[in-house]
């Protein structure tokens, strides 16, 4: 029980900052340009609020250069709902999901949304998601300043690395570990050691855990490198963070913190080996050979046709070890921005796997969200997972989806673009449909936390 109230304390208040982060951003840009903001609500607030403030409206009401009165921050209503599944901010002359049809049914208003200028209410609409983002990389940076950011020693990899293709045809071989640079030893520490190598004459690595070789680089290798970024990248290790109820990884026995050897006696400690070799025996079963602590067991489990076991994979930090570089807070920021972009491309990347069948099964809502916190409260990891939720958010609701921030915003580039303003019928509709579907997910997704949880 102490768990789960620990787990749910940490999804609540990380839900509660975003969605403020997120509200507050539509806030702020419709405040700009004057447009009048008359709620603004943390968590759902259907027939009444937790909490509701209204400030005393001014003797003198301030006027704007056409002698209207002006919108100001007392015209908003603030409270917090019992409901906690989102937030809001209902803006004056916008459909959104308050679907107030008599509002809208008045003659338009100057400190309305639907009297600005397109360009200012597409900002009012990007303005959650752009918020989102940046307290993600806000987060990341003070993540890097105060705990520093995590470094695996290339020594301690004893996987090894991938390398490009430009350098496996230098001499390279994937599962190389380096070690020296022109006679210097690489710190994996050093932001510049994949640069040293790609400059090097001479590259020094250990191959296959037991040789020392060393690799002449050809005079103009630099220049055959389409990116030194890409040059070389660690490989991951098959470690057991989470097993989903329901999937085959559960009904094998396989539990958190199992490192897999190899399956059907080929090794698989390497993921791209492990997942090639789940796709060629998908439906199949299969045996996985796993450490367990100081023990080396077999279990029995048959991939889905998808080539998928049903578990979540652990960091490279779990398994290797790592140290923590510390930063400077201005050598943090670049690192805070870096760790911000490949959440979000990893993210984005990931979503392929969601349009499949096993990928729709494992879709998760505030149960499986909440199982990603720890355990125990722990601030780095409360933070970190904050920061990835927070990106989350924001690349949701900036898809093109009717009733999320995308919805609206691909109306507005369609009237700049067409220069014709679609009408209030067909933008009432669009509000409708996106939130049935949305509704219907959210369903779905809380719907499979409860079914792996009955299965458990």
């Amino acid at each position: 029980m102490e768990t789960f109230l620990i787990k749910a304390a940490q999804l609540v208040l990380a839900l509660a900052l975003l969605i403020i982060i997120h509200e507050g951003g539509h806030y702020l840009f419709a405040r700009l340009f004057g447009i009048k903001v008359e709620k603004f609500y943390l968590f759902f607030d259907p027939w009444f609020s937790l909490v509701s403030w209204k400030p005393k409206a001014r003797k003198t009401p301030k006027l704007d250069k056409n002698g209207q009165p002006r919108a100001t921050w007392r015209d908003t209503k603030y409270g917090i709902g019992w409901v906690p599944l989102g937030g809001y901010v209902k803006i004056a002359g916008m459909i959104d999901e308050s679907m107030d049809k008599e509002q809208m049914a008045r003659p338009a208003q100057p400190w309305e949304f639907r009297s600005k200028p397109a360009w200012q209410r597409l900002l009012v609409m990007v303005g959650g998601v752009l918020m989102n983002f940046i307290l993600a990389i806000i987060i990341y940076i003070g993540i890097a300043w105060y705990w520093g950011a995590p470094n695996v020693p290339f020594e301690r990899a004893y996987l090894g690395f991938e390398y490009a293709p430009e350098a496996l045809k230098a001499g390279f071989e994937n599962g190389d570990i380096p070690l020296m640079a022109d006679g210097k030893k690489l710190d994996s520490a050093d932001p510049n050691c994949i640069m040293e190598m790609v400059m090097a004459k001479q590259v020094t690595v250990l191959r296959d855990n037991r040789d020392t070789v060393t690799i002449s680089l050809p005079e103009n290798f630099p220049l055959s490198l389409s990116d030194s970024t890409g040059f070389i990248a660690m490989r991951q290790p098959v470690m057991v963070q989470e097993v989903m109820n329901g999937e085959p990884a559960k009904e094998a026995g396989m539990q958190t913190g199992d490192l897999v050897l190899a399956v059907n006696g080929s090794d698989a400690r390497e993921y791209k080996a492990f997942t090639a070799l789940l796709k060629e025996n998908a439906g199949h079963e299969i045996d996985i050979t796993l450490a367990r602590g100081n023990d080396t067991i077999t279990v029995k489990a048959t991939p889905t046709k998808a080539g998928l076991l049903g578990f979540q994979l652990a960091s490279p930090y779990d398994v290797y070890g790592y140290d923590d570089i510390q930063y400077t807070f201005f050598e943090a920021i670049p690192v805070g921005i870096g760790n911000g972009v490949d959440k979000l491309t990893g993210y984005v990347k990931s979503l392929k796997f969601v349009f499949t069948k096993e990928g729709a099964k494992s879709v998760g809502g505030f149960g499986a969200i909440g199982s990603l916190f720890p355990e125990k409260w722990n601030w780095r990891a409360f933070w970190e997972m904050a920061a990835f939720l927070s990106i989350i958010l924001a690349f949701m609701n900036i898809l093109p989806i009717p009733a999320l921030d995308g919805g609206h915003v691909t109306f507005v580039l369609w009237e700049m673009i067409t220069r014709r303003k679609p009408s209030e019928k067909v933008l009432e509709y669009a509000q409708m449909v996106g939130m049935f579907l949305l509704l219907g997910l959210l369903i779905y997704a809380n719907f499979n936390d409860i079914y792996r949880f009955i299965l458990k």
